[in-house]
């Protein structure tokens, strides 16, 4: 049996990883699966923060993907190519809907983390993401959220709970967070005010968690 005493300090060594991210990213779909298979083996707390990237931007200096330079959109797109062959992971790195705004996802998202916990907003981000960058469908659809809630086995009056000021105030607040923090993009994982960005950052949220 484990001593007491060790139990209670496992407990206060217990990390929290504020998970920084925007549901139509193709680097957070990237990331996902291996971040939450990561968080849960270091018995992690993750906090879901979705965020608006159109707010961040005009603070951090980033530009939307349509404003960047060619050269930078032809290199995205050899670098997505090459992170998902290398990840073994369905993608379409050009997809039928995409720009696509993010924030009913988001929200939908937050939604679910708020009634059922994050082990369920974690699921429906996963499927979010999956349905923009392997299934190429349109997340902006209320009817494809309401799909992918099915999915999900998810209450449907989720889609509800979406709308209402306490997960938008949640939305803005999670932006406004991410600022103060310093965030310039997504995905961001911040354990103790520690700032790692991007999915290919993951061995460094791995060994921060030991």
């Amino acid at each position: 049996m484990r001593p007491l005493g060790a139990f209670f300090l496992g407990l206060c060594q217990m990390k929290t990883i504020d998970y920084f991210y925007v549901p139509q990213s193709p680097w957070t779909y990237l990331g996902h699966d291996r971040f939450w298979k990561i968080a849960q083996q270091a018995n992690a707390t993750v906090r879901l923060k979705p965020l608006d990237l159109g707010l961040v931007f005009p603070v951090s200096g980033g530009l939307p993907l349509g404003q960047r330079a060619p050269q930078r959109q032809a290199y995205r797109l050899v670098e997505l190519k090459r992170f998902s062959q290398a990840l073994a992971l369905p993608m379409h790195i050009e997809p039928k809907y995409f720009p696509v705004p993010g924030h009913p996802a988001a929200e939908l998202v937050i939604a679910a983390e708020m009634h059922h916990g994050v082990q369920a907003g974690m699921a429906l981000a996963g499927a979010v993401l999956a349905a923009v960058w392997a299934q190429e469908r349109d997340i902006a659809n209320p009817e494809v959220l309401a799909q992918l809630l099915k999915e999900c086995n998810l209450d449907p009056d989720i889609a509800r709970h979406a709308q209402s000021d306490a997960v938008k105030q949640r939305y803005s607040d999670n932006t406004q967070e991410a600022i103060a923090l310093g965030i310039f993009g997504a995905p961001s994982y911040v354990i103790d005010r520690e700032i790692f960005w991007g999915q290919d950052r993951l061995d460094f949220v791995q060994q921060a968690l030991r």
